[in-house]
């Protein structure tokens, strides 16, 4: 019974982690790519809003994986923290970009007769960034193609609490880190003076088996410094590490807004 316990506090914590990402969850489509300019560097900074829900195997604990599904409306009504954030510096037709995630979720759950524990608390945080690099092998006025290349950082933590029972006061922490290489593709073309399309593919592996990354979206410019653009992003990562795994994929609309200076 108590591995039943165990398994089920897991699942729970995986629903919560799947805010993340991490995975869960790298580069947004939402690219604040700053203008290129014969005159220097340029920059843009964009936060960014993503609904993803999640799908896949995940084992923690050294328990069996189990498979998760989850929508997005599971995760949000127990996020603590999270915080989602890509810059970007251009200099002609080179590019450096950052993109981060942050989500720290919590929750409880009373077990049904209370007698091995009585309640189980769960914490889990992740962390995903990616830095990068592109050069553009197409550009035409404020349209472009870039080739980029990059490296993603994963990091997975997640703390279950017992409260009451036989297993009162037992606590317990599971985490992973890994690094992930990544290469791919990223652009925007204007369809007119104020829209345009933006669109990625990144593909990758390192520790993980396979990282992948794709979006693509519609863009509205009010001015040379602001924009905003809504569209849809899947983002997948299989990592089997020590009895760790984490083989999902997270999708769903994202909206942002992107500020150049």
């Amino acid at each position: 019974m108590k591995a039943c316990l165990l398994a089920a506090a897991v699942l729970i914590t995986v629903v919560q982690a799947s805010s993340a990402n991490a995975a869960d969850l790298q580069q947004p489509f939402i690219v604040p790519e700053a203008k290129a300019s014969s005159e220097g560097w340029t920059f843009a900074a964009s936060p960014y809003f993503w609904g993803a829900g999640i799908s896949g195997d995940i084992g923690q604990f050294g328990l069996p994986a189990v498979h998760l599904e989850s929508d997005f409306g599971d995760i949000l009504k127990d996020l603590d923290v999270g915080f989602m954030g890509i810059g970007e510096a251009r200099y002609d037709r080179f590019s450096v970009f950052g993109d981060v995630i942050y989500t720290k979720v919590s929750s409880e759950a009373a077990t049904p007769l209370g007698v091995v524990t009585r309640r189980v608390d769960t914490t889990s945080e992740t962390f995903a960034g990616l830095i990068g690099a592109g050069y553009a092998v197409f550009q035409d006025g404020r349209s472009n193609v870039d080739v980029v290349t990059g490296v993603r950082v994963w990091h997975v933590s997640t703390e279950l609490s017992f409260s009451g029972g036989l297993l009162g006061g037992i606590s317990g922490r599971d985490s992973a880190t890994w690094v992930d290489a990544i290469a791919g593709i990223r652009g925007r073309y204007f369809l007119t003076d104020h829209f345009y399309f933006s669109a990625w593919g990144l593909v990758g592996a390192g520790q993980a088996d396979l990282d992948w990354d794709l979006a693509a979206g519609v863009g509205y410019e009010f001015s040379d410094r602001i924009s905003t653009i809504a569209g849809y992003r899947a983002l997948g990562v299989d990592y089997n590490h020590d009895r760790f795994i984490f083989d999902a994929v997270q999708q769903g609309p994202i909206l942002g807004l992107v500020v150049r200076f």
